[in-house]
């Protein structure tokens, strides 16, 4: 059962309703947008497929150009003026049903002007329109799919255009979180070279490992030899010095002032 009836006349306009028409069935899916030359099946009833359609619809979309009420008909009478004109009798239809009717104004086309039609469409003059213009096609297409959407729930679960920008939203917030969860990363990497410094100077790189932070004496964390040479003045304090690679032995070396002898006094 289609949910949007696209309604139109043929000579004025009908690439403009082709247009929608096609739009509304890419973005809510080709089963819930009834158009005429797409819509029914060869071998179909022509008159009983329109009939259903439009009483089965939950809104009508009357696309008006300029010509509109101008078109003549096989008399050579303005076809709006025939009773039997299917474009007249898809509308009457809907209103009489209290179905949602849409105008979609397009181009140049003005308000609808109540001394140009039948006393069984007056109605459709109060109306509230949408516009749609060729040169700006896909804005006014997004609104008028907007629009549909906002008035019929049921086109909610179909709708790809709001998936698609669910997805991207979502797509951005995964985005912001990860750039978060690296800067707060990158304030935690800060905050250890801060904590690191000292002693055997700044840690630079990949903390993995072992580090020590102001050391009090001397110290060896890998291989190869280490060679402390302080200079004494009484306790066991000085200068260490490294050589080689900082691992393996230690070997140290101590010297003192000699004792003075009580004959140098």
């Amino acid at each position: 059962m289609p949910d949007v009836f696209v309604n139109y006349r043929t000579g004025d306009e009908e690439s403009a309703a082709t247009m929608i028409a096609r739009e509304l069935a890419r973005r809510f899916g080709a089963e819930r947008i009834f158009f005429a030359s797409n819509s029914i099946e060869a071998g179909r009833r022509y008159p009983v497929e329109l009939v259903k359609a439009v009483e089965e619809c939950e809104a009508l979309l009357a696309v008006i150009g300029p010509r509109w009420a101008e078109v003549l008909g096989a008399d050579g009478r303005p076809a709006l003026e025939a009773e039997q004109d299917w474009t007249r009798r898809e509308i009457r239809t809907a209103l009489d049903r209290g179905i949602l009717v849409i105008p979609v104004l397009v181009g140049k086309a003005t308000r609808i002007d109540r001394a140009l039609i039948p006393d069984d469409l007056l109605e459709l003059a109060d109306c509230q329109y949408k516009r749609f213009d060729h040169r700006n096609s896909e804005s006014d297409l997004t609104a008028l799919g907007d629009t549909l959407a906002r008035l019929l729930p049921d086109l909610g679960t179909p709708d790809h255009d709001a998936r698609a920008a669910r997805e991207r939203a979502e797509a951005k917030s995964r985005k912001k979180k990860t750039a978060q969860d690296a800067g707060h990363t990158r304030m935690r990497t800060r905050d250890v070279e801060q904590r690191v410094r000292g002693g055997i100077g700044n840690l630079n790189g990949d903390l993995s490992g072992t580090f020590l932070n102001e050391p009090q004496g001397p110290v060896n964390t890998g291989r190869g030899h280490q060679y402390n040479a302080p200079h004494f003045q009484g306790d066991n304090t000085g200068v260490q010095f490294t050589a080689g690679d900082n691992s393996g032995t230690v070997h140290q070396r101590f010297e003192r002032e000699g004792r003075r002898s009580d004959d140098g006094r």
